[in-house]
């Protein structure tokens, strides 16, 4: 089976303890409300571990004109879920967080001009990730002196793109997989490439031949279709609100960027450009930054109806 190769490079005082609740075999949710009632969050997700996504929801007492939210000293917007008063915002969670108990701190804004502020604990677990050794062309491990700088230049482009707040959220719904093959059990595995260390793999492997269509796996915005050295021919589909999916070693663009695209939508053909050992599909997920397994994008979020 082929892989990828490709790696990453309170105030209100707390009036209630966190409840954990089952809300399906594989995921968990806990509450947090104050005895007024101006707003009651929970959370949805596989598991509080590193690369998972979190769906924080707030239900606010009565009509608010916006909901924020900060976790992991960084601020996130909710948005209107469908049911009346509920409001839900995407927290990830990076490979590199520790064990630990992570304040999230939700706000309402009411048409007056008051504000409602909650507490949120999320209990962080350990998570063991494996270890993969591949082998791959030798100027994908150690590259020439002469390619350091476009590198470094790249690394760059992608970290600014990454580190953008993105706008409104142009996402809606569940996200669909953007290739039908299997997926592989890539994410957050330590790589080592030639017998050499390197970054954990922050990206989920899907198999696929050459020439598979790849797909747009919500609406988004274009904004980068490029070759890069490490990850061959790259996507990046801005969803908005700080969650952007990109998809490398792509064999063809189908995409440039600027462009809007929906659910569906051809973005290019799986390939086996860049560092890989074989053709297949490589998705990275980030959500405000934070490195989040595709598999975990598409289970929390697939019963998402607005």
């Amino acid at each position: 089976m082929v892989r990828s190769v490709f790696g990453r490079s309170p105030g209100a005082l707390v009036l209630s303890l966190v409840t954990a609740v089952a809300a399906s075999p594989q995921a968990r949710a806990a509450t947090d409300a104050q005895p007024d009632g101006a707003i009651t969050v929970s959370h949805r997700a596989r598991a509080i571990q590193p690369g998972e996504l979190v769906v924080i929801q707030a239900v606010v007492a009565a009509p608010a004109t916006r909901v924020t939210g900060r976790a992991f000293e960084k601020s996130f917007d909710l948005y209107p879920a469908g049911a009346p008063n509920t409001w839900h915002g995407l927290v990830g969670i990076d490979l590199d967080v520790e064990p630990g108990t992570v304040p999230v701190m939700v706000q309402a804004l009411a048409p007056d001009g008051s504000t409602s502020r909650q507490r949120h604990d999320l209990v962080v677990e350990s998570k063991q990730f494996p270890t993969r050794r591949l082998t791959v062309s030798e100027e994908f491990v150690n590259p020439p002196a002469n390619e350091i700088e476009r590198i470094q230049r790249e690394a760059r482009q992608v970290a600014t793109i990454f580190g953008r707040a993105s706008g409104a959220r142009r996402w809606s719904g569940p996200f669909a997989r953007p290739v039908p093959g299997d997926a592989t059990s890539s994410f957050g595995k330590r790589s080592i490439l030639n017998g050499q260390p390197r970054s954990p793999h922050s990206g989920t492997d899907f198999q696929g031949a050459t020439g598979t269509p790849v797909q747009a796996p919500n609406a988004g915005r274009v904004v980068l279709a490029a070759n890069l050295y490490f990850s061959g021919n790259v996507v990046i589909v801005d969803h908005g609100q700080g969650l952007y999916s990109y998809f490398a070693h792509l064999s063809r663009l189908g995409v440039v960027e600027g462009d809007e695209v929906e659910t569906g939508d051809l973005l290019g053909e799986v390939g086996a450009t860049g560092r890989v050992t074989g053709p297949h599909l490589h998705w990275t997920v980030r959500v405000n930054g934070a490195r989040v397994d595709a598999l975990s994008l598409l289970s929390v979020l697939s019963d998402e109806t607005s």
